[in-house]
């Protein structure tokens, strides 16, 4: 039977509130995920989930229920609880009633077998920048993304929502600079650093081969030690004020050359 919560005082509101802190996430190992496309794609991609917050009101369209009973089945507890209080612990403007948590997955560089097109992303510091770098990646169906030194929590909600789960279908791991450097150099994977500063433009240099793609911090770039290991250092043309793009927009870029580069001559649409 599923549990109604109608107080907020009941110590699974007060829980659940407190998972949107990086402290309470990083010593529970839990996580929030909230809405729709987010669960579905936790739920694909094998996500343990161990509850689900619901609010029928504020649901937007008819495939909950299905959603719903997939993780009921799966052993998550239903709590179902009135707006006022969904509304305490949901990020969003406009909630569309679903909010789980869920088990923190751990993945290791090696779980990712012959890898030939990576992102790494070293030390991102804004939440929707790092979501929107996995939604990318996803995009063109990069083997992984390696997140080195984080700055940025991967379980924040904010990386959850701007990635519109993908986080929970593509290899996402978290792992040191060394390590991450020794891993590369053992697969054969050339390094492609992202710089202003570089003289050779993205478009002119050959990424038809296995790469990893390595983008820095928004505010300073990528730091010496990826400089000095880059295989190749590439720009990204500048034509107007701004010495720079956003680093998600100048990752999605990048990455969509790799695709053009490997694809030439024919269409990459499904």
């Amino acid at each position: 039977m599923d549990t109604v919560i109608s107080s907020a005082q009941n110590p699974k509101i007060k829980a659940i509130s407190h998972l949107k802190n990086r402290r309470e996430r990083d010593e529970t190992g839990l996580f929030l995920i909230e809405g729709y496309r987010e669960l579905k794609r936790a739920v694909e991609g094998g996500i343990v989930i161990e509850q689900l917050f619901i609010c029928p009101e504020l649901f937007f369209g008819s495939n909950e229920p299905q959603l719903i009973q997939e993780m009921r089945t799966a052993g998550a507890e239903i709590i179902s609880c009135p707006a006022h209080l969904f509304e305490k612990f949901s990020y969003r403007d406009r909630p569309d009633g679903l909010v789980a948590i869920a088990k923190q997955m751990r993945r290791a560089l090696q779980e990712i077998e012959a890898p030939t097109f990576l992102v790494i992303a070293e030390s991102i510091e804004k939440p929707g920048n790092l979501g929107t770098i996995l939604r990318s990646a996803d995009g063109v169906g990069a083997d992984g993304v390696v997140v080195c030194d984080r700055c940025t929590d991967i379980y924040n909600p904010n990386v959850v929502r701007a990635s519109v789960g993908t986080l929970f279908t593509l290899p996402v791991i978290e792992a040191g600079s060394e390590e991450t450097l020794q891993w590369l150099k053992e697969n054969k994977v050339q390094i492609v650093a992202a710089t202003p500063a570089a003289s050779a433009v993205f478009t002119e240099v050959d990424l038809s081969g296995p790469v990893a793609i390595v983008v820095g911090t928004e505010q300073l770039g990528l730091s010496n030690f990826w400089m000095k290991q880059a295989d190749i250092q590439v720009k990204i043309p500048m034509l107007g004020a701004a010495d720079s793009l956003n680093v998600a927009t100048a990752t999605t870029l990048l990455l969509y050359e790799v695709i053009r580069q490997r694809t030439h001559g024919r269409s990459i649409c499904r």
